[in-house]
């Protein structure tokens, strides 16, 4: 892997005019703030123009020499550590702004301070000082970059001050602070603070801690109580080791060191620096309070150097550095935080951790040579020694990008690990650096040579940076000639170092090819956070940028599907994101008339994935003779699976044939004999296809279109649509049809609805009409289902369509595939038709002849016990009772839901024959009360009526219904039941049987 890439990241650089040398610089948001040095004590400001050219907007007086100093961007204001005798102060300079305007007037006033509106009438034309008391010295400063919130470090403490917007009137807001929290930290002198987004991060010399501030909402009264609440547990961590208060303990010319450690996480608890809250803010009903909640802790030991022990091994550089989600046009004035990094180096080595939901460190950036300061941005970190400005890649674009979908590493998208080893960009010479800073695409930096340095820097072949800086090289003021300068470099544009590390990957492509993904990857993580960049919706390079994007991920793709590495995978996402189709993918690959080509697996992956799915491009008949040739060549196995997608409609089917037969010849296959003969029907040569179909059985061809559903039907815009072969099988083999598509359900192949739909379409039936190949595949798929949800949806499906056509008196369109006796045998879902409904339909008229086979599906189907009769009683109530349809259907119904009372009352006057067969069949077990509460009374008071005219009745009477009553009942009981005005005769046989079953008994 090649660890330096000499790229140019820097352009031209300028050199700032300060008259005086400076100390401290900072950075605004379109301006430079430079204190300097103890003798003037001023700060000039200047602002920023294209390239980097400086104009000064003016300059004002300072307390004293600044010891620290920064801007916030929220609030535009400039805080400032000074000191005059000895004592330091903290120092915020408002509306710093209208100097430039010429105003020279200045307003001193306490933090806090109550402004009266006289006074505050010259607030709008005056630049404003704020004097912020602390009870501890200041040490350390940092500004919240999202709300302009302040963080101040002190010996122990840290205190917060809240950014406030007062609202003088109507056309003026002053801004203020609050003393909101201060956050009690035994034994603990901060190097440097940090501060975003309730995230705070501490450097001493050789300890790391980072915490958040949770908040949680509480009323004013409680707000007391919760502090203490929160405290408390915070300070038994250090109190079960009083040994560890102290870090670094001297005992005579001994030094004690701690090991080194790192705490992650909910480890990190267990640093034993205990932290307790002070909350300063005023009660209100709302009053924030906050817990801490500990993320890292690092711990150093000196001799943690690969150089050997340094005295001055200390941390410096701390940075945190928030990225914010990807501009949309809707959110355009919204920034939402997306990520947030923590960076701090030790004099030979950087680290760049991840603070979010994991914490967890993301690179460790070693220098060359002992580093004096580093700064980090979203595409680069900036190291300065000795002798050189270096520019390291950063891996906060990757991380960020899967903050913002966790599932990025998919089939469709994809980015750079965050794993991706760190390189150097760029080694420039400087002679001197001791300062850094960045905003937006310029690099300040303050540089101070020696005496020896000055000298060796005026031989010709010692040369800067830029030949733009020598032009620039006569000063303004003498005092510049002792060897001091503040240079503005301006870092290149995106686009056009994107451009540089693409040429550049090129010189790697044929020997190096992880150097070469390498570099592609760098390019594309420069161009990724660019686009997160909260100014990219201005930006003038927006359209180069989502076309270097694009780009980008074409050219990934191309060194996956191209070389042979273990992410070959990647060429899939890559080329998605690209945006390129098919066929232009296939033209950057694969040369023109080069037969002896080899196809690596990303092309074949890539391909595989992309024919397979249901889009809308179609091939060219070269393309996809092309497409025939490389998974000939790299993988036939796919061959059929590939000629059957939509993507190949336009391939020759006579050249396709040909390499299916060769393909044949080493690995026969059930799919492809359906895909030679599916060509065949393309060809019109219906010889070759019933060749082909004649090879395997006809259940083993419905199994075989499972690993290839396509050969019976495509998607074209999202619509599911039946091919040739699905329109052949529909006219010459409809039950092998019927079969596959079973096939397909049962393996979720395809879905109900789907089938419902495909049927339709291959039937040219409208969206309201049911074919008869539809209902016979409900019919088919009744036989094999075991789903008890979809059971009963085709049960009341085609109960439905059994009704419709028996009301309608409407014939199938075609004939059926399967009888009823033919169901009845293959499915249990499918009854025996009871006896007495044969006898109701015996005396039925021949009308209904021509759909005898729907009535008897239906009566079959109810005959079963598989039915939830309950739910299909609206359908059926369609029948006309009159019928002797209709009344099957009623008594079947009635049966299963019990009510046989009911059942016997529709039977007796219609059909008092059927009535008998009914009770023979159904009235048995708990059920036989009904003889002779039911059926005894109701026989003897027709006969009655009747007469001898009714022989049916006199006869079921005489050998059904007395022999069973006679048979279950006692002689006393069997007597009560007979009628007063009875014949004797007519009774004695069935009264002596009954009385004989006793004695024998």
């Amino acid at each position: 892997m090649v660890q330096l890439y000499n790229l140019h990241p820097f352009g031209s650089q300028r050199v700032v005019p300060c008259r005086q040398e400076p100390a401290h610089f900072c950075c605004g948001q379109d301006v430079l703030f430079v204190a300097s040095t103890a003798a003037s004590c001023r700060m000039e400001v200047f602002a920023v123009r294209d390239e980097g050219r400086c104009e000064a907007l003016g300059s004002f007086a300072t307390l004293g020499p600044v010891l620290r100093m920064a801007h916030s961007s929220a609030g535009d204001y400039l805080v400032t550590i000074e000191e005059k005798s000895k004592v330091t102060f903290l120092r915020a300079y408002m509306n710093w702004r209208c100097m430039s305007a010429g105003s020279s007037r200045v307003c001193v006033r306490m933090v806090g301070h109550k402004m009266e509106e006289s006074y505050s009438k010259t607030l709008k034309e005056q630049m404003s000082v704020v004097e912020m008391p602390l009870s501890d010295p200041p040490l350390c400063i940092s500004c919240c970059p999202i709300n302009g919130d302040l963080l101040v470090g002190c010996k122990n403490k840290l205190v917060m001050f809240c950014l406030k917007y007062l609202v003088i009137n109507q056309n003026l807001t002053v801004l203020d602070f609050e003393r909101s929290l201060i956050l009690h930290i035994d034994n603990l002198i901060p190097a440097e603070v940090a501060f975003c987004a309730r995230h705070i991060a501490i450097t001493t010399e050789l300890d790391v801690l980072i915490l958040k501030l949770e908040l949680v909402q509480q009323s004013a009264d409680r707000t007391e109580q919760c502090a203490q609440e929160v405290s408390a547990p915070e300070k038994t961590v250090d109190g079960g080791n009083p040994s560890t208060h102290t870090l670094q303990l001297e005992l005579d010319e001994f030094i004690i060191c701690q090991k080194p450690v790192e705490l992650l996480g909910e480890e990190s608890k267990l640093c034993d620096i205990p932290i307790t809250l002070e909350s300063t803010e005023l009660p209100t009903e709302d009053t924030k309070h906050f817990q801490v909640q500990y993320l890292l802790f690092r711990r150093f030991t000196p001799d943690q150097s690969p150089f050997g022990f340094c005295e001055e091994t200390k941390l410096h550089s701390l940075q945190l550095l928030p990225v914010y989600q990807t501009a949309y046009e809707e959110t355009e004035n919204k920034r939402e935080l997306l990520s947030l990094f923590c960076f701090f180096s030790l004099p030979h080595v950087g680290y760049l951790y991840s603070i979010g939901k994991l914490i967890e460190l993301i690179s460790t950036y070693q220098y060359s040579e002992k580093s004096e300061q580093a700064v980090l941005t979203p595409q680069f970190l900036h190291v300065i020694t000795s002798e050189n400005l270096q520019c390291f890649t950063v891996r906060c674009s990757a991380a960020a990008a899967r903050d913002e979908d966790p599932y990025i590493d998919t089939t469709v998208k994809a980015c750079p690990p965050v794993t991706l080893d760190v390189c150097t960009l760029r080694m420039q010479l400087f002679i001197g650096p001791r300062a850094i800073c960045h905003f937006k695409n310029h690099i300040i930096l303050l540089t101070k040579a020696d005496t020896e340095d000055i000298t060796e820097r005026r031989k010709p072949t010692r040369r800067m940076l830029s030949r733009k800086a020598d032009r620039i090289k006569s000063r303004t003021n003498s005092e510049s000639e002792p060897g001091w300068n503040l240079y503005i470099i301006n870092t290149v544009s995106t686009i056009q170092l994107y451009r540089e590390m693409v040429d550049y990957s090129r010189t790697y492509e044929n020997v190096k090819t992880e150097s070469c993904i390498h570099l592609l990857s760098e390019a594309h993580l420069l161009v990724r956070a660019a686009i997160m960049d909260p100014h990219f919706l201005k930006s003038d390079e927006k359209q180069e940028l989502l076309k270097a994007f694009r780009e980008s991920c074409a050219f990934l793709g191309d060194c996956y599907s191209r070389f042979d590495t273990k992410d070959y995978h990647l060429a899939l996402p890559y080329y998605r994101m690209s945006g390129l189709s098919v066929t232009e993918v296939l033209k950057r690959l694969v040369s023109e008339g080069d037969e002896i080509q080899t196809y690596d697996r990303g092309l074949i992956f890539y391909l595989t994935h992309s024919l397979n799915e249901d889009m809308n491009e179609e091939l060219s008949k070269e393309s996809g003779n092309k497409v025939l040739q490389i998974f000939y060549l790299a993988d036939p196995v796919q061959l059929p699976h590939i000629l059957c997608t939509p993507c190949m409609r336009n391939v020759c089917p006579l050249t396709a044939v040909k390499y299916l037969q060769k393909v044949e010849k080493m690995m026969p296959s059930v799919v492809l004999t359906l895909t030679k003969a599916f060509l065949a029907l393309k060809m019109g040569d219906l010889i070759m296809y019933e060749h082909e179909m004649d090879s395997y059985k006809e259940t083993t061809l419905a199994c075989g279109f499972i690993g290839q559903p396509r050969l019976l039907r495509q998607r074209k815009g999202g619509i599911v649509m039946p091919t040739e072969f699905a329109v052949h099988l529909k006219e010459m083999q409809p039950g092998l049809l019927v079969a596959a598509t079973v096939a397909l359900h049962e393996n979720n192949k395809i879905e109900l609805e789907e089938a419902d739909t495909f049927f339709k379409m291959l039937c040219s039936n409208s969206e309201n009409t049911i074919p008869q190949l539809l209902v016979d595949f409900w019919e088919a798929l009744l036989v094999v289902c075991s789903q008890e949800e979809i059971l009963q949806e085709l049960l009341l499906r085609v109960i439905s369509q059994y009704v419709l056509r028996i009301s309608r008196k409407q014939l199938p369109e075609t004939k059926p595939l399967k009888t009823t006796q033919d169901l009845i045998n293959a499915c249990n879902h499918f009854g025996l038709i009871f006896p007495w409904v044969t006898a109701i339909m015996s005396v039925g008229c021949s009308s209904r002849r021509d759909y005898n086979e729907d009535i008897s599906k239906l009566q079959s189907l109810l005959c079963s016990q598989s039915i939830n009769v309950a739910s299909a009683l609206p359908v059926l109530e369609a029948l006309p009772e009159a019928d002797d349809v209709g009344l099957t259907i009623r008594v079947l119904c009635n049966t299963h839901l019990g009510k046989y009372e009911e059942a016997l009352d529709q039977l007796l006057p219609r059909c008092p024959d059927a009535a008998v067969l009914y009770a023979h069949h159904e009235l048995k077990g708990d059920k036989q009360a009904l003889w002779w509460n039911k059926m005894l009374p109701e026989l003897c008071k027709r006969t009655r009526l009747t007469g001898n005219d009714c022989p049916v009745l006199i006869s079921s009477l005489k050998a059904e219904t007395l022999s069973v009553v006679a048979m279950e009942l006692e002689l006393r009981d069997f007597l009560s039941l007979l009628p007063e005005d009875g014949t004797a005769a007519f009774f004695l046989p069935h009264l002596l049987h009954c009385s004989q079953r006793k004695l024998l008994t």
